[in-house]
Formats: C-alpha cells, sequence, structure tokens
C-alpha cells in the first residue's frame, strides 16, 4: 500500500489532499497534517480585519469533509522531517510514515527581521493569518474611537504583495463609509521599486492604474524603502534610489499600521539537508519534484522561485491562488503516473491570475507565464473584480466543504472575468 503524507491544511494542502485522493487508487492511503484544526480562507483576512468578516464566515472544521472522503486528519504540526526513513514526527508525538511527501507549508512569517515589527511586538499589525486579522481588527476598533495616521506596507524581502494594497483601499473604503477619511491621513510603504511592481515586474498597466487608485484616495506612497525600526506609534522607513543608494530617512507617525513580513520556510522543511535554499523555500524541478529528494514534491507559498528581476531592494514573487492550483495538479498527475509505471513528465503553468478587492471596486491582474515575457499580459479595475472576488471567496469555501478537487480559479474565476479567451491564447502561444 502506497502512504502519501501532506504537510499543510491551507489552499494548498486541501487542494492537494482532494485532488490526490479523487486521482489515485482507492488503495492509496492519503495523510493531510496541518497546524489546527481549522482550514482558513486566508483572502479574506483584509475583510476580517476591518469587520466586515467574522471568523466563522471565512473558516471550517477541517476534519469532517476530509474524513467524508477518507483522507486521515492529522491537526499537529510537523517538527522534523527523516528523509532518509521517511517519517515525519509531529509535535504531538506521533509519527507518520510515508512513500511520498508533498509540502504545502505555507510560509514562516519573518517578523524578526524588522525590530518591532508583527502583532506579537504590539507595534504593526499583520493580515497573514486569522488570529493575526483577529487581531488587526481588535486594533482597528481601538482606532476608530481615535484616528489619526495610518501606514500600511510590504517590508523589504516581501513577496506577498496584494493583501497590502488591498488593506489599504479597504481601509480607505471603510474609512469613508464612517464618515472619518478626511481625519486620517494615509501612507503606502513598499520594497517595490515602483507601484504595481507586484513582485512581478508589473503587469500591463499596473503601474498606472494603481498610482491613479491611491492619487483618487489621497494616499501617499515612498517605495524603494527599507523599514528599519516600528516603535509605538512610529514607523522609521529609508527611502533608496534606483541604485540601492539611500536618499531619505521617513519617520512616519500612525495611529495604525499594518505590515506585511518578509517570508522564509518554516523550520522543519528549512531543516532538511539539500532541500530548501538558503531562504527555506523548496527547491523543485517543472514537475513540482524536489531536486534533492525524488519522493518529495510541494506546491505553494512555500516553493522556491527567483525574483522575476534584480530590484534596489529585496522582493519576492507571490504565489497566487492559479499558480497554486497548476502546481498541484502537477504533482498529482506526476505522482499519479509513477505509481501507475509510467513517465511523470507533466508539467504544470506558472501563470498569476490576482483579483484584489478595493473595498467598493477591484483590480484583477493576468500574467501568463507570471514571469515576462509573456503571452498575455492585462490589467483592469472595476466594479465586476471586486464582485469576482467575492464569488472566489464563496466558490472556494464550497470547494473545502464539499471535499471536491474541482479547479475553483479554472471553473468560476477564469469565466466570472469573461477572460477564458486569455487562457486558450497562452495555451496555444498567441500573442494578444
Amino acid at each position: 500500500m502506497t502512504r502519501i503524507a501532506v504537510m499543510g491544511a491551507g489552499l494548498g494542502g486541501m487542494s492537494a489532499a482532494y485532488e490526490l485522493r479523487s486521482t489515485l487508487e482507492k488503495s492509496v492511503e492519503i495523510t493531510l497534517v496541518g497546524n489546527g484544526p481549522d482550514f482558513a480562507f486566508t483572502p479574506s483576512n483584509p475583510w476580517l480585519a476591518v469587520g466586515w468578516r467574522q471568523a466563522e464566515d471565512i473558516s471550517l472544521p477541517a476534519g469532517p469533509p476530509l474524513a467524508e472522503k477518507g483522507i486521515h486528519f492529522i491537526p499537529a504540526p510537523v517538527t522534523r522531517i527523516d528523509p532518509v526513513a521517511q517519517v515525519l514526527e509531529l509535535a504531538n508525538g506521533t509519527t507518520v510514515d510515508y512513500d511520498y511527501l508533498v509540502v504545502c507549508t505555507g510560509p514562516k512569517l519573518a517578523f524578526e527581521e524588522v525590530p518591532g515589527l508583527g502583532p506579537d511586538a504590539g507595534h504593526a499589525q499583520s493580515i497573514c493569518t486569522l488570529p493575526h486579522a483577529q487581531h488587526a481588527w481588535r486594533a482597528y476598533e481601538a482606532f476608530l474611537k481615535d484616528p489619526g495616521p495610518i501606514v500600511v506596507g510590504a517590508v523589504q524581502g516581501a513577496s506577498c504583495f496584494g493583501p497590502a494594497y488591498e488593506f489599504a483601499f479597504i481601509l480607505d473604503a471603510d474609512l469613508r463609509k464612517r464618515k472619518l477619511r478626511d481625519r486620517v491621513p494615509m501612507t503606502f510603504v513598499s520594497s517595490e521599486p515602483y507601484i504595481g511592481h507586484l513582485g512581478l515586474g508589473g503587469v500591463g498597466d499596473s503601474k498606472g492604474l494603481m498610482e491613479s487608485e491611491f492619487r483618487q484616495r489621497h494616499i501617499n506612497w515612498i517605495i524603494n524603502a527599507k523599514v528599519t525600526d516600528v516603535a509605538p506609534g512610529k514607523a522609521t522607513v529609508v527611502e533608496h534610489d534606483a541604485k540601492g543608494v539611500a536618499t531619505d530617512t521617513h519617520t512616519l507617525p500612525f495611529h495604525y499600521s499594518m505590515f506585511l513580513p518578509a517570508f522564509k520556510g518554516v523550520d522543519a522543511v528549512a531543516a532538511v539537508e539539500g532541500l530548501c535554499n538558503p531562504r527555506g523555500f523548496v527547491l523543485v524541478d517543472k514537475h513540482q519534484r524536489s531536486t534533492r529528494y525524488r519522493n518529495i514534491f510541494a506546491a505553494g507559498v512555500c516553493v522556491a522561485i527567483a525574483p522575476t528581476e534584480p530590484t534596489a531592494i529585496p522582493t519576492g514573487v507571490p504565489k497566487t491562488g492559479f499558480m497554486i492550483e497548476s502546481m498541484v495538479t502537477t504533482l498529482v498527475r506526476n505522482i499519479d503516473a509513477e505509481l501507475q509505471g509510467k513517465t511523470a513528465d507533466y508539467e504544470g503553468t506558472w501563470n498569476a491570475i490576482c483579483l484584489a478587492d478595493m473595498g467598493d471596486t477591484g483590480a484583477a491582474f493576468v500574467a501568463l507565464p507570471q514571469i515576462p515575457p509573456r503571452n498575455v499580459t492585462w490589467a483592469k479595475v472595476g466594479k465586476w473584480a471586486h464582485l469576482a472576488k467575492l464569488l472566489f471567496e464563496k466558490y472556494f469555501l464550497y470547494k473545502m466543504r464539499a471535499g471536491t478537487s474541482e479547479p475553483v480559479y479554472e471553473k468560476y474565476i477564469l469565466s466570472a472575468l469573461g477572460i477564458e479567451r486569455l487562457k486558450n491564447h497562452a495555451a496555444h502561444g498567441e500573442q494578444k
């Protein structure tokens, strides 16, 4: 009997478990190991942080739907991987043996790289996890009683810029609804070389679009920035030129702040010799297989992807939902092929389709492939993108409750955006 262990019960891990189950023979044993009993829909965290969602709206117990599909679920994090013995050691003292390991752990949040960063320090909020977003909402409730300057951004080395943009726009929309916006100066701080870079080298006219939206909302910005310190009520930000030479130091006062940190690989994964790059991200080939261990595959934020281009201040590459779905399908097909004695040569497409909510409107970015040069590059702003993000939330949570391996982006999001034709163009190598 073949045993497959999946690490991580987030977007990638849950999708991998369900797709493995629907694809492989029933005799294959699948175990999903997660850090806690619940699945949480991370893309909705910005809404949770302003009180537009409650935790129960965007999370659900992972165990019951997994059990219905015959997937064993253990809500305890992995503390050690033994790739030679093919064993996972868990925090609850148990072990899991595997023949194949699928790593979908997501990131470790590197708050320690900037003094005072993160909710534990008490100075800057985070929306990276559901508990962080809940903490951010409590801080926002207090802020509403004493409004003042807000600073939102992504620090040096960050690779997930979209939620920072979303949160800035959502805060702006919420404050306007509360008739408080005129009392709240807002500044956006980013390590990106320009607004709308997104870690992708820009997508279409994302620079012009995002700058225009910031201007319309009276949101100031500082780019090519390093956040050197976050203290109570103020952030110290060093601005650089295009060559990385420091040009100005800003002390930004705030009554409320949120910074996305840089990511690293989780400790148990990063500790495996030869599995990861120096930041702890898993090194994989074009088949999503570890370059060191043939029975280890990986998908999602934990995968190592080189930056799209050199930047004055370090910026990473985001792993979007569509890309993660593609990674999962790739590794599932290759494991299936190998179990059938066939050549495991399936290659996925690392495309980016990003939906960003802006409170009362939204933005969509399409980059096929994600890394330039591209067959398709497209960016638009409109109310329809806001509605598409709502649709994404609805159907992904449905997918998790129903235990289906259905690809949410392909079936719902592409059709909702009316850009199925763009995917077809990319598949046929057409320039549009």
